[in-house]
């Protein structure tokens, strides 16, 4: 797969199956129109694209904070081997000005020579998001390309929505988020040098920093799951700001590992959080924040044997 950032870096070949959208998450309802793209292409022996527009320019220019529920790295990684290409398409102020026709035109018929369009019933482009499934509908025989509307992937009585895996993590649902993802929550970082303070306890454990974009669940402690190495481990993970120890503020992701025994310092790992355990708190003394975490692994342990 190759990856385009920009769509004037974009110099594909032939024509293409693509599909549009913000793909923040890549959940269910977004993966039925990956998986819609890449049949296309394999059938038709065409490009398969996803075209992910990065809303990154416009909240810099709303002055609103960007918080993501993966980021580009992972949507990479999550892509991989699936489509052709992935395009990041920044918002900028230029492309939030082109009319819906000239988008039409120019990038799905002019740039990606789209042979096959495959939407979501809610999508919207162009200049105040003026264009939508019927336009693309009414213009694919002049541009010469077919649309596929994919309706949305439902769970229970409500159809699967970014917003919808958003409410789950600010809940601390990780089993729902998981559902509706079709993956458990990940998060990624380098391993960094803490003050050691686990490893004279009797549970060494690895300090990592989520990336800032990243949108967390609540603070607190976490059954988690971490890859090291190729290789994945079961652990307990506390994201917050440790505030037993330190003042810092410093919002990291601390993580014992069940069964490791190496030294991970600076190797990039992925955290995946499981299940939330309790909320972040300040105890009393190092002693009885050490009596919770045997309690907090106990649980883990049987948690995780539960799943196997």
């Amino acid at each position: 797969m190759q990856y385009i950032n920009g769509l004037e870096a974009f110099r594909g070949t032939g024509r293409s199956a693509v599909t549009l959208g913000k793909f923040d998450g890549l959940h269910k309802g977004h993966q039925k129109l990956v998986e819609r793209v890449t049949e296309y292409g394999r059938a038709d022996g065409l490009s398969g694209i996803v075209c992910a527009f990065d809303m990154e320019p416009l909240c810099r220019r709303l002055d609103r904070p960007y918080r993501v529920l993966m980021t580009r790295e992972e949507r990479k990684e999550h892509l991989e081997g699936r489509v052709d290409y992935l395009v990041s398409c920044p918002f900028s102020e230029s492309l939030s000005q082109m009319s819906a026709e000239d988008f039409i035109r120019d990038v799905i018929a002019g740039l990606f020579r789209a042979a096959y369009v495959v939407v979501g019933t809610d999508f919207h482009f162009g200049y105040q998001k003026r264009g939508d499934v019927h336009m693309l509908a009414a213009y694919q025989h002049i541009y010469d390309y077919q649309l596929e509307v994919v309706d949305k992937e439902r769970y229970e009585d409500r159809e699967i929505s970014s917003t919808f895996v958003k409410e789950a993590l600010a809940s601390g649902d990780m089993a729902l988020a998981e559902t509706l993802l079709g993956y458990p929550y990940e998060l990624e970082g380098t391993v960094e040098h803490g003050r050691q303070l686990g490893r004279t306890l009797g549970f060494p454990t690895f300090n990592v920093e989520p990336p800032k974009e990243k949108l967390l669940p609540p603070n607190g402690v976490y059954l988690a799951q971490v890859e090291v190495d190729g290789r994945w481990y079961n652990a307990i993970g506390n994201l917050g700001v440790k505030p037993t120890v330190t003042d810092s503020g410093r919002m990291l992701v601390e993580s014992f590992l069940l069964d490791y025994s190496g030294n991970a310092y600076g190797k990039r790992v992925k955290i995946r959080l499981r299940s939330f355990r309790r909320p972040e708190r300040k105890f009393r003394d190092v002693e009885e924040m050490k009596q919770q975490v045997d309690r907090d692994i106990a649980c883990g342990r049987e948690f995780f044997d539960g799943l196997e």
